[in-house]
């Protein structure tokens, strides 16, 4: 696997090879295109982190569907803010569709929480939430992840579209925080 990387005042090391990373996609997509065969999804994919999953994910996408994108924030540094906020909103009318979140990672839940309001006030068929990686000792919410690529320990983590104040997206590995 990799080396270690410093990425400002922080030092990473490898923690998730891309082979394993390819893998999980893989194992969503056949999920997706499984269960959503008779559909014609919406993929709604939240920037900036999901960028690499979600291209990853949609090649693997055998169904018909769409893909459009949000972006939200809720991270500083390497913590959680507490609150999220809408930075880019939809223009796709959504009414009666099936959406898929797609997410880099869920952790708390905030943002997944704050999609779900959105999303059920534009009266949506149904939600679903597709991650590459779940923190399932973190999260706080109710709303079921229905794709799961890896769990993963509570560890703050970068690459594979996953930043360090806004830098570290590039890896194609994941690293995790070194201490």
């Amino acid at each position: 696997m990799g080396r270690t990387v410093t990425i400002g005042d922080k030092h990473f090391k490898p923690y998730i090879s891309s082979k394993k990373m390819s893998a999980a996609v893989k194992k969503v997509a056949r999920s997706i295109n499984k269960e959503l065969k008779n559909d014609v999804p919406l993929f709604l994919v939240v920037l900036n982190g999901s960028f690499m999953f979600a291209a990853d994910l949609l090649k693997e996408i055998t169904i018909p569907c769409e893909i459009s994108f949000i972006k939200v924030a809720s991270y500083q540094g390497t913590s959680s803010k507490g609150n999220v906020s809408e930075l880019i909103g939809l223009t796709e009318e959504l009414q009666g569709r099936t959406v898929v979140i797609v997410e880099d990672i869920v952790d708390s839940g905030l943002t997944i929480d704050k999609l779900f309001g959105i999303l059920k006030r534009k009266k949506v068929k149904q939600i679903k939430v597709a991650t590459a990686l779940m923190k399932p000792g973190s999260y706080k919410m109710k709303h079921k992840i229905n794709y799961i690529g890896l769990e993963i320990a509570n560890d703050f983590v970068v690459g594979y579209g996953l930043d360090y104040n806004g830098q570290g997206r590039n890896l194609k590995e994941i690293h995790v925080l070194a201490t």
